[in-house]
Order: structure tokens, then sequence, then C-alpha cells
């Protein structure tokens, strides 16, 4: 077990005796409200049947205020009861992925997109992902913002921002806070609701400029209304009170599918909105060294009131709103109240109040979270390098370099360096000797570095570039494509990306694998040939030994690196280790043999 899976699992245990104890605690101020409500009835009872009615009023509104307290003494434990529990969760499922237990978390397939430079091939989304790898997040911002920074690199500048911001909220003294952050919105359900699309309609809304009647409406018919209701009770003529009555029932049912859609707009938000205030006062209760994240805090206070607060009014509006839920309440309230009518107008005027600062508060909050997540990556791998970002074109110098989705406690590292533009890395290999893996590994810790996040390497220098990838292509019957002309579609694509002067950084695996080794053979010495005159540079795998005699047409620009094997007996070996010069070792006919095909012996290797 490595140091950070040994803290993690002692602050999981940690939290969890907390959790033990408050519990308890929460447990017995539950009972108490039974015990203060219950003697409340017996004593107003008492008074009541003594006919001390003024006692008896006092201890009804006595005994009211003292259960009201205890009540949210006793959501405050249960709040903490939760807290506790949550962050012991946090930390054992820190323990799963540093073991590689990723199915449990969200792999966020529906950012997977074929048609992405590179994120299908790398295994950016989906299952066993590094978004499940690296994701914290659960809000949808907070997802939906990181998955964006995985698609699409950052400025250098905004790189090395984010770097600083990182490196600030991964120190050992800011774990407690960083947690406590990361749980907070755990403790509400997040619905697929999407905010920004609650936003966009809730602009598009106006009723009351459509209707400025209404308005008046609102606040002077329920006051006639009850007024009316009193005259009633003292022997005045009950005809008014139904006319205002009748008043109001028309006006619900003439907005009633405006009344209807407020409302199931806005309750889907509700837990949401909830998380938001919880997430916002925690992060502008704290202050920042780092110049993005104090940027990010300062920000937050941009307003008429601070952005929790803003958002915190919705809430408590969506909130009021929902009382409608009950019949006897929504009878009673939107009979005589105007209720429903009463919280479109708050909604309306919260609208205008701060939805934009709202909105911007969001985006922030979203940043943060992306940040928090790579943050809780890095410390909980110390040992990955803060990748330099280089002014080299095409530089690419790693030292210990590695895949972070191996989690094998014997994963091999590789030394590695490349740079300069029109430059093809031939990376050939036998079978499952790893040179896949290796052009994913450089794929991946690109994407890492490019984001702003640490990466699996003891060092790494990377110039900025976009990434290529063309590794999986596929047959798709629907479309009547096969594999071949998938991977043609997918190379003209690389080609057109080349054609500008943004650098591209291409990895294409078993290039021209669905044609005959002749065509194959042709069409990747073309390709190179025709990559080699562009702002383009990258690795290229192959079975296809001929492809190194490019070496010596273009010394300058075509370099063969290989992975090799040894055939011990019934036994393939391999070291993964990267080396220089054409691949000398096969084991295609040994993999076959040891599945059962019966091979003639021939002097060949493979």
């Amino acid at each position: 077990m490595n140091s950070r899976e040994n803290e993690f699992k002692q602050r999981a245990a940690a939290y969890a005796e907390q959790e033990q104890k408050a519990a308890g605690k929460s447990k017995s101020v539950s009972w108490l409200r039974v015990v203060v409500f219950v003697a409340g009835a017996i004593t107003a009872w008492l008074f009541f049947r003594d006919g001390n009615i003024s006692a008896g009023i006092i201890s009804i509104v006595g005994f009211y205020i003292l259960f009201i307290l205890v009540m949210r003494w006793h959501s405050r434990l249960d709040y903490r009861y939760k807290q506790l529990q949550l962050l012991s969760k946090l930390n054992l499922q820190e323990i799963d992925r540093l073991q590689g237990k990723l199915h449990t978390f969200d792999g966020d397939v529906a950012f997977k997109d074929d048609q992405h430079p590179y994120t299908s091939d790398l295994d950016i989304f989906g299952p066993d992902s590094l978004f499940q790898l690296m994701n914290r997040s659960v809000t949808s911002i907070g997802k939906l913002r990181l998955a964006q920074w995985f698609r699409q690199a950052a400025p250098t500048p905004e790189v090395l921002r984010r770097q600083v911001a990182v490196a600030e909220l991964a120190q050992p003294d800011q774990q407690e806070w960083l947690q406590q952050a990361i749980v907070k919105p755990m403790h509400y359900k997040h619905t697929e609701a999407n905010t920004q699309e609650f936003f966009d309609w809730l602009r598009a809304q106006d009723l009351y400029k459509a209707h400025p009647w209404l308005k008046l409406l609102v606040f002077v018919l329920p006051v006639l209304t009850l007024a009316s209701i009193a005259a009633w009770l003292y022997g005045y003529s009950g005809y008014i009170a139904v006319g205002f009555l009748a008043i109001q029932y028309l006006l619900g049912l003439k907005f009633q599918k405006q009344r209807d859609d407020y409302y199931e707009k806005s309750i889907g938000m509700y837990e949401a909105t909830q998380s938001y205030t919880d997430q916002l006062r925690h992060l502008e209760a704290h202050t920042f060294k780092a110049p993005l994240l104090d940027e990010i805090r300062t920000q937050l206070f941009k307003g008429n009131t601070p952005a929790s607060t803003a958002i915190g009014k919705v809430a408590t509006i969506i909130d009021y709103f929902s009382w409608r839920l009950s019949t006897l309440m929504s009878f009673f309230l939107n009979t005589i109240l105007m209720w429903d009518f009463v919280w479109i107008y708050r909604i309306e005027s919260w609208k205008a109040d701060h939805l934009e600062q709202v909105e911007n508060s969001l985006v922030l909050l979203a940043d943060f979270e992306a940040l928090a997540s790579m943050a809780a990556f890095q410390y909980a791998q110390p040992h990955y390098a803060i990748p330099e970002i280089s002014a080299i074109p095409f530089e690419f110098d790693a030292e210990q370099l590695a895949h972070p989705l191996i989690f094998s406690v014997e994963r091999i590292a590789n030394d590695f360096q490349m740079q300069g533009a029109g430059k093809t890395i031939v990376v050939t290999g036998s079978n499952m000797s790893g040179k896949t893996t290796f052009l994913r590994t450089v794929g991946i810790n690109m994407v890492l570095a490019f984001m702003g996040a640490p990466v699996c390497a003891r060092r790494l220098k990377v110039a900025p570039t976009q990434v290529y990838t063309a590794m999986r292509t596929a047959d798709n019957l629907a479309e009547n494509t096969s594999s071949f002309y998938a991977e043609l579609k997918r190379l003209r694509i690389l080609l057109n990306m080349t054609e500008g002067e943004e650098p591209v950084f291409y990895l294409l695996d078993e290039i021209l694998k669905g044609t005959n080794s002749r065509d194959r053979h042709a069409g990747a010495m073309a390709l190179i040939r025709q990559l080699h005159r562009r702002n383009a540079s990258g690795l290229i795998s192959t079975h296809d030994l001929e492809l190194g005699a490019m070496e010596q047409e273009l010394p300058s620009s075509v370099e063969n690196f290989s992975f090799n094997s040894t055939i011990e007996g019934d036994r393939i070996l391999f070291d993964y280790t990267l080396h220089r010069g054409i691949c000398r070792s096969f084991n295609a006919s040994k993999l076959m043999q040891l599945m059962g095909i019966e091979m003639e012996r021939t002097d060949a290797a493979g």
C-alpha cells in the first residue's frame, strides 16, 4: 500500500468514527423533538382544561418556537452526520481510483464522440476512462467544464494559471477544505435538468410585463378576499367574499398553463440551486494565493449581493412555490392568496435583479469544480510531474513516461524525446509488445498537459499542438462503410487539418491495416512524405518493416523505434521497453501455435 492509499484509508476510518458519534447525537436530538412536541401538547391541554386560555395560547406559541429551534438544531446535526458519511465515502473512492476500480464512477459516455480528434482513441470518456479517474464533480456544470477541458487544449498562459491553482489546492494543508468542497454537492440530488436551459427559458418569460394589470391584482385581490371573508364571519354578506374567490378561481384557470410551466421548470432546479448555494458559500469563505483562484472568488462578490446569497434566494422562492403540491395547502393558498402568482412574480423579480450575476457565478463555479478535480487527482498521484510547456516546435521530452490507466505495480515507464516539424517516429514491434499502448501513453499525457493537469511521468516538456489520432477505426454497417474506408476518412481529416498553420501531432496505429501489404506499404510511405512537408509531426506504429527504410530516405525526419519480445519454450516474454531501431523479433507464428494452429517449422521467427 503506497503512502497516499494508506492516508486515504486512515482518513476514511477517522471520518467513519466521527460519523458514528454524530449519528448518535442526531438520534438523541430527534427524540428531543418528539419530547418537545408531546410536552407542548400536554401543557397546552392542561391550561385549556383549567380554563386558562391565555396561558394555553402562550404555551402553544412558546413550545412551537422551541420545537422549531430543536428542529433546526437537528437539521444541522443531520447535515454534519451526512457530511462525515460522504467524506468517508470519498476517501474510499480515492482508494478505488488508485487501485484502478473505475467501474463505479461516471464515465460520462454522453461526451463520447467518434469524430473528435482524439477522445475515443485515448479513452478519455466512457468505461475505464481518464474522465472516471480524474472527475470528482457531482454537478452537471462541473462535469461539463472538465469534459470541455479534456476536449480542447487551453492556451499556454491559461495552462500555466491552472497549474498554479491546482498546485495550491493540492497542498496537504488544503485537503480538508478541498474534500469538504467536493462532497458539498453530494447532499443533493442532481438530475439531468440543465441549468443554462432553465435560465434561457426563464429569460424568455415575462408574465407580468405581458399582463401588467395582473401585478396589481396579485397584491390587492388577496387582501380584499381576506377582508371580505372576515366581514362574512362578523355577519356581513358572504356574496362579496364568494365574488372575490370566483375572480381568483377564474384568474387561476386562465393562467393555468403558465403557472404549471413556471413550477415544472423551476422545481427541477431546486436541489441544484441548493447545491450551488452551499458550494458558493464554502468557496466565498476561503482565501487563495493563486491568481486564478483569487480571481474566481473575487468575481463572486461582483454584484449587489454575494453569489451564494443571490442563488440562495431563488432556491427559497422555489421551495415556497412547491407548497402547491399539497392538495389542502394548494386549495387554501391559491384560492385565497393567489400563491402561484405571488411566487411567479418573485421569480421574475429575481430574474431582473440576479440572473446575469448568477449565470456568471456558475461559470466560475464550474471552473472551480474542474480545478478541484485536477487538484484531487494531483494530490492522489504525488509522483506525477507538472509538465513544462516548451517553445520549441513539436518538442516532446519525457522521462519515465507511463500510462495513467495502467494500474499494475510493475507498470513500465519509458524515456522518449523528439522535436521539430515534419518528424515521424515509426514504431515497430511484435504482437502485444506495447507499441499501441505507447502511442496512447504519449497522447493521453499530452491531453493532460494541455489542460493544466499533472502527467504520468517523472518529467515532461511538451510543445503546444493539436493532438490527432487514428487508432480504432471500425466498419459501419448503417453507413455501408468498411473499416479500411473509415480509416481513409480519418486520414483525410488529418490531411485537411495539416493544411493550416496550426501544429498537429498525430498518432496513427497500424496504418492502412485494412488493405494488402503492397498497397499498405506504398500508401504509408506516401502519407509520411506528405506529412513531412507540413506543420505536423507524430508517431506511426506498424508491422511493416519496410517503412523503416524511410529513415535512410529522410534521415533527419524519420526515426525508428521498436518494442520487442523473446520466446522461451512455450512462453512469450515482453519487456515493454522502447528501443531505438527496427524490431527484429516477432511472435505471430508462436502465438498461432499456442492457439492450436499447426504451424510448419520454418527459419522465420514469426
